[in-house]
């Protein structure tokens, strides 16, 4: 074991778990709105100053070439008023009441997803609390095995699973042994959630805000291969930590023996569909991944 392996391991995880049990201590002190606005007050304040920023506004820049600097400067505020309300809500996840706090329409595409004999995915993206979503299907009756990237810090994954515990939804790290998991999953007949939205480096080029993107062609991949209905579950901030979460009609996949072709249409779908979501709440997605090429 190299020093710098050692020391991670021994004394930078430990300590930043540390930090990680304390910040959820103290924010579980708070009601859950005070935590939220408390988090929207620091993301406002400290989000657009740091370096990170620079890459949310050139992404804007590239998604909306005729918005002025100032109205960039306002979205790159408003997503950093998202971001700290979502870290700052993440310790009450467990807590979250679904009749008084979370609106849910298009409740009947669950319903369908549960009650078709069929392998299904929903497919959502880096919007408002996105770690909101996997917590509705449960309210259906409909069980989900959610993908998620584990955290490399132990002592902060055990935080997360924590938080996770009421959710509803099987977590699968993402990873080889992730992928066979939910290839298993769907063999049984279970459904599948996905976040979709983040750039793969080993991806397909799919059309995205009129610029090709680097993007996962895994739930194209497998809604063909098991002849999965495909929901989009669209969650938006309605105000403070008030959430509505759309899911909408399966998309309209077909199959036309031309395989490589088939995943790029599937694709293009998903990426239209996200992009119609962000144009409507520009705010409230996450402009911090590399989305585009240089």
């Amino acid at each position: 074991m190299t020093v710098k392996k050692f020391i991670q391991r021994y004394l930078s995880y430990p300590v930043q778990g540390l930090f990680g049990h304390l910040f959820f201590f103290l924010v579980r002190l708070l009601p859950q709105k005070t935590a939220s606005n408390t988090g929207a007050r620091l993301g406002r304040w400290i989000g657009p100053k740091i370096g990170i920023s620079r890459r949310a506004r050139r992404n804007l820049g590239m998604a909306f070439p005729d918005k002025t600097p100032l109205e960039i400067e306002e979205i790159v505020i408003g997503m950093w008023d998202n971001l700290g309300r979502v870290l700052f809500e993440y310790p009450f996840l467990s807590r979250i009441d679904m009749t008084r706090d979370v609106e849910i329409i298009g409740a009947e595409h669950l319903d369908s997803l549960r009650d078709d004999g069929k392998p299904g995915i929903l497919f959502a993206g880096h919007f408002a609390n996105w770690e909101i979503v996997p917590l509705v299907p449960k309210t259906r009756d409909l069980d989900t095995h959610i993908f998620y990237r584990a955290p490399n810090n132990p002592y902060v994954a055990d935080l997360f699973a924590r938080s996770h515990l009421n959710a509803g939804s099987e977590m699968i790290p993402k990873g080889p042994k992730g992928a066979r998991l939910g290839l298993q999953v769907l063999k049984d007949g279970g459904h599948l959630g996905m976040l979709i939205d983040q750039k793969m480096n080993d991806g397909i080029a799919v059309p995205f805000f009129g610029r090709d993107a680097m993007t996962a062609p895994a739930l194209a991949q497998l809604a063909l291969k098991y002849d999965c209905p495909v929901v989009p579950g669209r969650i938006e901030r309605l105000e403070g930590s008030k959430f509505r979460v759309t899911f909408y009609p399966p998309l309209i996949i077909e199959k036309t023996g031309d395989r490589h072709g088939d995943i790029l249409a599937v694709m293009t779908q998903v990426n239209q569909t996200l992009e119609h979501w962000i144009r409507a709440r520009p705010e409230q997605w996450l402009w911090l991944h590399n989305r585009w090429p240089d």
